[in-house]
């Protein structure tokens, strides 16, 4: 059976970013939204180098080894032939949230294939949040999984491929405690991991399918 959770909320914290404990933080500087648009813009980035803002640093996307991206789309192939009118599955495509503009792995939002020519989707616009995580696993249970609830992403799915299960958070708070998921799911090999958007459900996806 899968394993559900109620977790207790974490003690107060600011995100640390993954810098030296030599430097300050208070030595850091920032980015807003706009700045990170400004910087891209102006052509600042070189166009091999992958970077996302994380409540308002800049972070160095991780390279991927096959079971990432072995997961990344045999997903991928499961949700876009379950999704009906209304909600379109984007992949490692820019949200625009408070803070942050990350690229999450998967992230199954409303709208169709022209809805986001001229925007970035935002946090009103989600059903489902997805990082498929290897390497990553620390960021995506920390500070990314923070980043979501803070912006009120109704679920978040970490696809955690060491372990061989998928964590599925739900119920998002953010308050002066750092923001966290108040529920968590753990499906593990042998189970279905339900998607529901709005609150229907609509289909399952088999953990062992979609795992190396």
């Amino acid at each position: 059976m899968s394993a559900t959770a109620v977790l207790p909320p974490p003690s107060p914290r600011r995100p640390t970013p993954r810098i030296s404990s030599v430097l300050n933080l208070a030595m850091l500087h920032r980015l807003t939204v706009e700045d990170f648009h400004r910087m891209i813009d102006a052509g600042v980035f070189r166009k091999d180098e992958r970077v996302e803002l994380i409540d308002g640093y800049l972070v160095q996307k991780m390279s991927h080894k096959p079971p990432h991206d072995g997961s990344l789309f045999a997903l991928q192939d499961y949700i876009i032939k379950v999704l009906g009118v209304g909600w379109v599955c984007r992949v490692q495509s820019a949200i625009t949230l408070s803070e942050s503009e990350p690229e999450p792995d998967l992230a199954i939002v409303r709208g169709d294939a022209r809805t986001y020519f001229t925007r970035h989707p935002n946090a009103l616009d989600f059903g489902i949040a997805i990082e498929v995580s290897d390497s990553s696993l620390g960021i995506d249970r920390t500070d990314k999984l923070a980043m979501y609830a803070r912006n009120g992403v109704p679920e978040y799915w970490i696809v955690n491929i060491p372990e061989r299960q998928i964590e599925v958070c739900a119920s998002p708070q953010s308050s002066d405690l750092e923001p966290h998921y108040a529920v968590r799911t753990d499906y593990g090999v042998g189970q279905s991991v339900p998607i529901a958007l709005d609150g229907r459900p609509i289909a399952a996806i088999p953990v062992a399918e979609v795992l190396p």
